[in-house]
């Protein structure tokens, strides 16, 4: 059984959409051109990479938290409320 969580979706897309450029001082930069603000500095590509991805899970968190407008990202939207199942749902489920 696999098991998708909506918000690894989210960012594994945002990642795929990363744009890395090397610098003058051979240092690298990443962004996410859809999600503004979000953009690293590092010595190596690897290293960008791995900033980026925590610059954008925080990014995510504090927006989500604060009630900003997040990016619709490949038809992933974390703006819709989430639908809950009823409690008595479950017990069905179990049985």
């Amino acid at each position: 059984m696999s098991v998708n969580y909506i918000l690894s979706q989210y960012i594994d897309e945002a990642m795929s959409q990363a744009v890395y450029d090397k610098l003058e001082d051979s240092t690298f930069v990443g962004r996410i051109p859809s999600c503004k603000g979000v953009i690293a500095f590092a010595s190596t590509l690897r290293q960008c990479e791995n900033e980026l991805h925590s610059t954008l899970e925080d990014w995510i968190l504090i927006g989500l938290k604060l009630g900003h407008t997040l990016p619709v990202i490949n038809n992933i939207n974390l703006n819709e409320e989430p639908s809950r199942e009823p409690v008595d749902t479950l017990s069905t489920i179990n049985n």
